[in-house]
């Protein structure tokens, strides 16, 4: 099966805006390097130019280069063994030939933006702030008291009662910080009328991911490789705010629903349907296709395409408020369990899948109780423990041996007895 369209779009656009960014930033335009959960439609409404912290390190660990960068924090005395995914970016800060680096390398930014969500993230970033010209901001990471049920059938308009009254109040607040420090560090100033611009046009491109994956969701065979839509989600989203973000969601969309309507299968003969859980295999991209070409095992859910459709939407009168909601509770949604843990477990049915592989890195939180919900609610799950950029303990034999047995011993006997 060729490509979606989407995805190709969606790869040579990321090529095109990273050489503009280079411009720009070497004609002294500012440059953000913000983490992924991170609220960075403000950067977006007053048009200061970002790159996200893991989007980088995943196209280094896709041009085989992360053992250099993690080099680079070593030779300096930093671990290269925790959060890897996090300090990938800062590897590139202490890279003295920037122009043998993928893409021409990171350009240096002048702000970087976290949540000190864990002791290694904020360590990440107080040695960024330590560099010369950069400056940190920090986010608060605060815990909920109560957890609701079903977040995500709160979150697109009841987000109020779903994150609770106090989270959102230091969040708003940390916001509104957030701007007149990027008015008083690079001149540009915030317009109100723009920002509400910026988030309505990020509510209908992760409207046009919800409507995504439910096409998916209920499709029998799949009709889209992992390895495309998760491109064709992850760079508009990096993008979102913006038409072309919008109307890269509603492509995929069309292009998804019409192969539905052909009768296309990712996979003729699909004999398994795979959930993934955790971060992409960046490093090893082939990964996902050589269980579909040697099992007919077909992965048919990451957690790019379920979060832009659970994860994002907020509607609302008050647009800084509704961006607080936003990201208040976001690691929460992916990593907090009881919130994680039900919604994986949710998505899981709702795809229908035979079985889950669970990728579980050393610095992830909360696996423990997504794959204890996963097999209570009967689906069979294969914890994967390895790092998703940093490719040292796993090389391609122990990754297709580990799945591989698996498969032949779960889930495709489970399937065929089914």
């Amino acid at each position: 099966m060729t490509r979606l369209p989407s995805a190709t779009a969606a790869t040579a656009h990321q090529r095109r805006w990273f050489a503009e960014l280079q411009a720009q930033v070497a004609a002294g335009a500012p440059l953000a390097l913000v983490n992924a959960d991170a609220p960075q439609e403000i950067f977006r409404a007053m048009g200061i130019p970002y790159v996200v912290n893991q989007w980088w390190a995943s196209i280094v660990a896709a041009k085989r280069r992360t053992q250099d960068h993690l080099a680079r924090l070593r030779e300096r005395g930093y671990p290269d063994y925790t959060e890897q995914y996090s300090s990938t970016a800062l590897g590139s800060a202490f890279d003295t030939d920037p122009g043998t680096a993928p893409w021409g390398g990171l350009p240096q930014p002048s702000i970087v933006l976290a949540e000190t969500t864990g002791d290694a993230s904020r360590k990440i970033f107080d040695v960024w702030g330590e560099q010369p010209g950069v400056e940190f901001y920090p986010l608060e990471s605060a815990a909920a008291a109560t957890v609701p049920e079903r977040w995500w059938e709160l979150m697109p308009h009841r987000w109020e009662e779903a994150v609770g009254t106090d989270r959102l109040d230091l969040m708003t607040g940390e916001l509104e910080g957030l701007i007149r420090f990027l008015e008083q560090r690079t001149g540009r100033r915030f317009s109100e009328q723009r920002f509400a611009e910026v988030m309505a046009l990020v509510n209908e491109q992760e409207e046009r991911n919800r409507r995504t994956r439910d096409l998916i969701a209920a499709a029998r065979p799949c009709p889209v490789a992992v390895t495309d839509s998760i491109p064709a989600v992850m760079v508009p989203q990096w993008h979102r705010g913006t038409g072309w973000g919008r109307d890269a969601a509603r492509n995929l969309h069309d292009e998804v629903a019409e192969r539905i309507a052909a009768g296309s299968a990712v996979c003729p003969g699909e004999r398994a349907r795979l959930m993934w859980v955790g971060r992409g295999l960046w490093f090893d991209l082939d990964f996902y296709q050589r269980f579909q070409d040697r099992y007919g095992a077909v992965f048919v859910w990451s957690m790019y395409l379920a979060i832009a459709a659970d994860g994002y939407v907020r509607h609302g009168d008050d647009p800084l408020r509704a961006l607080a909601a936003r990201f208040a509770a976001f690691s929460d949604q992916l990593y907090t369990p009881p919130w994680s843990a039900e919604w994986y477990v949710k998505e899981a049915r709702s795809h229908g899948v035979d079985g889950v592989v669970h990728l579980v890195s050393d610095d992830a939180r909360g696996s423990w109780a997504t794959t204890r919900a996963l097999r209570a609610a009967g689906i069979p799950v294969l914890e994967l423990h390895a790092d998703n950029v940093d490719a040292r303990r796993s090389d391609p034999a122990y990754l297709d041996g580990t799945v591989g047995g698996w498969l032949e011993a779960e889930v495709l006997p489970a399937r065929a007895d089914a």
